[in-house]
């Protein structure tokens, strides 16, 4: 579990001027952050728009990452859905050489109990040859993994070692981390309150803006861990502004526009996202330029 202490990056999909997977510049972004402090890499989750991607597509994103990453870093594959089994079937079969854990966002759209919830992650649980990290993300699935029902798997599941908690809400993240296990991972998804999550005894981040300046937010997640806390908010309050700006029109739009701007990717997405603004890819670009 310690592998996963620090500062974890939800990769990007590049993709060429028509639309197809850019190999060369995933390449390149795999190695940026390998390059600049990022303790490990999760492939396939919201960030790299796995819901737009074939299967095809989504074995060559995942071969690409690993032969890239040449057991670097430790590597997260995203695998979740709102059908149980589908999801049991998944982790079973998957091929998932190359990679240390699993990390399976709570069932989105059907809006289940916590009991429910509670249940499907079991079902995950017993049906994965690898660590599980949970993710919440009420934004996104409409329902709400109550810290009370993360214990209970904590407690009921060995193998789920920690969770994504990205409701954007310290007090029920610091309610995660006092009734879980001294050793469950309560780390951030979300990149703004990261810092205070942290320490209040959280593990660190999965992080959407580490891709565009890794080594900052790798520094201020270390300084968090290490309680060196001015040092940890100087770099903070250097690197909220372009938090705000990188949601201001979806994910990932406005980090795909970082990463343009770093000359890493191009900055297409897939529909139904479209790419940012010029106004913000301004704003975005003018952040770059001032913070090099």
């Amino acid at each position: 579990m310690k592998k996963f202490l620090g500062t974890g990056v939800a990769l990007i999909t590049p993709f060429k001027d028509d639309r197809s997977v850019d190999v060369e510049a995933l390449r390149s972004l795999v190695r940026f952050q390998k390059e600049n402090g990022i303790n490990y890499l999760v492939v396939l989750g919201t960030t790299g728009e796995y819901a737009t991607l074939t299967n095809e597509e989504k074995q060559l994103v995942k071969k690409t990452i690993v032969e890239e990453n040449n057991g670097a870093l430790p590597l997260v594959l995203g695998i979740g859905g709102n059908n149980t089994q589908a999801v049991a079937d998944a982790v079973q079969n998957e091929n998932l050489e190359g990679f240390d854990a699993i990390l399976s966002v709570s069932p989105y759209y059907v809006k289940p109990t916590q009991e429910g919830i509670y249940q499907h992650f079991k079902k995950v649980s017993q049906s994965s040859p690898l660590p599980v990290i949970l993710y919440n993300v009420p934004g996104r699935t409409s329902s709400n993994m109550l810290p009370e029902t993360v214990a209970r798997i904590a407690k009921d599941c060995d193998n789920v070692i920690g969770i994504k908690e990205a409701a954007g809400d310290i007090v029920q993240a610091m309610k995660m981390i006092d009734q879980t296990p001294d050793d469950f991972l309560v780390i951030s998804g979300d990149d703004m309150i990261t810092l205070p999550m942290v320490l209040a005894g959280g593990a660190g981040v999965i992080s959407v803006i580490a891709q565009g300046f890794p080594k900052e937010f790798a520094q201020m997640v270390q300084h968090g861990l290490s309680r060196n806390v001015d040092e940890a908010y100087k770099i903070h309050y250097q690197i909220a502004p372009s938090i705000d700006l990188i949601f201001e029109e979806g994910n990932p739009a406005g980090i795909k526009s970082v990463t343009k701007k770093l000359e890493i990717t191009q900055d297409f997405v897939r529909l139904p996202l479209i790419e940012a603004s010029k106004e913000l890819s301004s704003k975005l670009s003018e952040f770059v330029d001032q913070n090099k």
